[in-house]
């Protein structure tokens, strides 16, 4: 049978990737085809026409509203979360050609597309909506991270972290010296950096009551800028201007006026409540315990720099990309505006931690080949290559394939890694690139020594318990052996 797909996530950068992967192998072992279209952050190439009219079904493995719906009207459909294609692709196919057996009426519309851009189902419980509201601010903050992170971490690199106080390139450009275009750079990344806190909030808003939020949801996190509130004030403010919006859609208006509403009233509005509420109500208390933590965090030393380092290992390998990774990646790149060398340590850390479940994972299946399958030994395989790129996803289908071996193994090797980098004061100022931005890390040699041991620890343990399980299954085939002899 021939099947076309499409997959996206709330980031868009490995589960999309690795859920199209997934399907394509499924559909070579099965001996059907697919083609697939990956809404991305890198953007997508769309199924053409043909693809689409000769295929028997579709299948959605999206946490997104899908974009182009109606391409696929009159065709069975099947959708799933992004993670069923990655951990349970086999099903996926099942289901896809049982919704093509079934007759389609001629013309029928394919399914109304979601209203959100963040895929909240109706009957979705309140963690779940607040789950991918988050998710989605955290999706279209990551570019911002990305592009303003790695061009001040360039600029430190030319020009040495005194850069800082460089005269602002308007009034002074000189672009014969490097100090002049380091200066340059680091004034771009820091643009880019001023747009944090209000896109995070923005896209929250977005999130939960589409487009007339996002105006609410940008006020509310420049007001959060504005009043020192920081990230957490965004995520605040992102949260009132969605729960404005929505109160202000189930007010009953004139037909008359329905058309102006999502224009201009809902905007108006919504950014009316949410800045009296920052600026008067919810700001300072917010913009007090930030300053509180970001001065605990420069207090920390000792075993207390060890534990949270611990704590932030374990956060990143946990669920490899997901909502507590995320937080826990977020929690670090906020410390980068701070310039703090507290904040410096923990970015360094969660990095460092994140690497090593791909990393750990690449190196067992090499080490011992005989514990994994081999569609195992080939993500491992690809899995060095994440790793080094800071890409946590890439230990997704290890853990699917084995979660109560593999997800306590790689979280073991985390927390150790993230507890020796801040026990060595390894610094980072780059958001993200991995081994790849290893020359704007302070004390390198130790900041590897630290993902090394990590590393070993998390492979170690994966093969310890796995070793564990093949003589158990070994034993077992003996003994039915024995007893058929018998």
């Amino acid at each position: 049978m021939k099947f076309v797909a499409i997959t996206a996530c709330p980031t868009g950068i490995a589960h999309t990737y690795m859920a199209a992967e997934s399907l394509e192998q499924t559909a070579k072992a099965n001996g059907d085809t697919i083609v697939v279209e990956t809404q991305g952050s890198a953007g997508s190439e769309p199924l053409s026409a043909e693809d689409i009219a000769s295929a028997d079904a579709v299948i959605f493995a999206a946490d997104l509203a899908v974009q182009g719906r109606e391409r696929f009207a009159g065709k069975p459909i099947v959708e799933a979360p992004v993670k069923a294609a990655i951990n349970d692709a086999a099903g996926l196919f099942e289901r896809a050609k049982a919704a093509a057996r079934e007759p389609v009426a001629a013309g029928a519309p394919a399914s109304a597309p979601p209203e959100l851009t963040s895929k909240v189902g109706a009957n979705d419980g309140l963690g779940t909506r607040l789950r991918q509201w988050l998710m989605t601010g955290v999706s279209y903050l990551i570019p911002f991270v990305a592009a303003g992170g790695l061009l001040i971490a360039l600029s430190f690199a030319l020009g040495g972290y005194k850069i800082v106080d460089a005269p602002k390139v308007t009034e002074h450009f000189d672009a014969g010296s490097v100090a002049g275009w380091a200066a340059l750079m680091f004034q771009i990344g820091s643009a880019a950096f001023d747009f944090l806190v209000p896109v995070l909030a923005g896209f929250i808003a977005f999130a939960m009551a589409d487009r007339p939020a996002i105006a609410p949801g940008f006020v509310g996190g420049a007001i959060a800028v504005t009043v020192g509130a920081g990230f957490l004030g965004g995520l605040v403010a992102g949260l009132l201007a969605g729960g404005v919006v929505l109160a202000l859609k189930r007010i009953q208006v004139p037909k008359a006026m329905r058309g102006i509403m999502p224009v201009v009233v809902y905007p108006l509005l919504g950014s009316i409540v949410v800045g009296v509420l920052m600026y008067v109500v919810v700001g300072k208390p917010i913009a007090a315990a930030t300053t509180g933590l970001t001065s605990w965090l420069n207090s920390l030393s000792g075993a207390s720099a060890l534990l949270l380092g611990a704590l932030l290992g374990l956060m990143m390998a946990f669920d490899m990309g997901g909502p507590v990774n995320k937080a826990a990646y977020a929690f670090a790149v906020g410390g980068l505006t701070t310039g703090a060398t507290a904040s410096l340590q923990i970015m360094a850390a969660v990095m460092a931690a994140g690497m090593v479940p791909p990393l750990a994972l690449a190196l067992a299946s090499t080490v011992r080949k005989k514990l994994f399958t081999e569609a195992e030994r080939e993500n491992g395989r690809a899995a060095w290559l994440l790793g080094a790129s800071f890409i946590t996803e890439g230990a997704i289908p290890f853990a699917a394939a084995d979660p109560f071996r593999v997800i306590p193994s790689i979280m073991l090797g985390s927390a150790v890694t993230g507890s020796l980098s801040m026990a060595f004061g390894a610094t980072l100022r780059a958001p993200h690139g991995g081994i790849f931005v290893l020359p704007l890390i302070g004390s390198p040699l130790l900041f590897l020594v630290a993902l090394v041991a990590g590393t070993a620890v998390a492979a170690g343990s994966v093969i310890v318990l796995k070793q564990a399980r093949f003589r158990a299954a070994e034993r077992s085939a003996a003994v039915s052996t024995q007893a058929v002899n018998a």
